[in-house]
């Protein structure tokens, strides 16, 4: 009985973390949708069920830096704030342009606020912290 549920729950996470680096993938497009808790999720489901998986996901060249600088200093590049913001708010206002509903113009201007808010509240990685790809010799 222990190896099914065993078994279960290894696929369970694997695929509860596959889909959410698909909804993470899709967080950097969709300007509602978050990354890096979908990101943070997929970590933690694959360190739990493979790790061949976590390996994968933690030394991918876009997401493992993001995902280590996230978890080990609580913080982000400035850059990639800066490209977060640029993508937040022109998505955004592409998205109010076309809404014909002015409650959700205005809901969508509180939803990039606060999320401008987030992206402004975490420190800054400083740059002579050596991030993840600097530890494996990518440049």
């Amino acid at each position: 009985m222990n190896q099914i549920y065993a078994k279960t729950k290894k696929y369970f996470l694997l695929t509860v973390g596959t889909i959410a680096v698909f909804l993470g993938i899709l967080g950097i497009f969709l300007p509602l949708l978050p990354t890096t808790p979908f990101l943070l999720l997929a970590s933690y489901c694959y360190l739990r069920s493979s790790k061949k998986m976590h390996h994968w996901i933690m030394n991918h060249k876009t997401f493992g830096s993001y995902i280590h600088n996230y978890i080990e200093y609580k913080a982000i590049k400035k850059r990639s704030r800066m490209m977060a913001l640029f993508f937040l708010w022109g998505s955004l206002g592409f998205s109010i342009y076309l809404v014909p509903i002015f409650y959700v113009k205005i809901m969508l201007v509180f939803i990039g606020a606060a999320v401008t808010l987030h992206l402004c509240l975490l420190k800054t990685l400083p740059e002579e912290v050596k991030t993840a790809r600097d530890r494996f010799g990518e440049k």
